[in-house]
């Protein structure tokens, strides 16, 4: 059952870090001229039709992670890691859990400027919230890999 689950929570992270990338992409670096590469076409997506779906996955992410993969990796992989004495991931996953936990807490904020119609005089504030969540995704991604790969493949 817990390997289902953290298969859907890397699914669901996946899922949020492109969309969240895409956004913040649109927001920090627009295109300005006809979109013709890639790399013009990724910033060239409409950042408001992300909102709404970066709030849900973000939140359903954070439960199943929270509600029911956190206490296995508590119990299984936390241990182990502290009796090889690897205290820098364990570290890491503890700035992780405050991270996702102050991104939870900008999420309002982040609805708030993204709700629609869009204020002109916001845009620097979405900008910022924007990209405060995008770091916050991308380094939770980035350290639940990490230590999946360290511990092994289902706690």
């Amino acid at each position: 059952m817990i390997t289902a689950l953290l298969i859907i929570h890397a699914l669901l992270a996946v899922t949020l870090l492109g969309a969240i990338t895409h956004q913040a992409l649109s927001v920090l670096a627009p295109v300005r001229a006809r979109a013709g590469s890639f790399i013009a076409r990724f910033r060239a997506v409409p950042g408001t039709s992300y909102a709404n779906a970066v709030i849900v996955i973000y939140i359903i992410t954070a439960i199943i992670g929270g509600v029911f993969i956190y206490p296995a990796y508590r119990l299984s992989v936390r241990v182990v890691l502290e009796q090889m004495r690897r205290p820098v991931p364990v570290g890491m996953f503890d700035l992780k859990e405050h991270f996702v936990t102050v991104g939870l807490g900008i999420l309002p904020v982040y609805w708030y400027y993204w709700r629609q119609p869009l204020a002109p005089e916001d845009a620097p504030f979405r900008v910022g919230v924007t990209a405060i969540l995008g770091l916050i995704v991308w380094y939770g991604f980035i350290v639940g890999h990490i230590l999946n790969n360290m511990r092994g493949f289902g706690l």
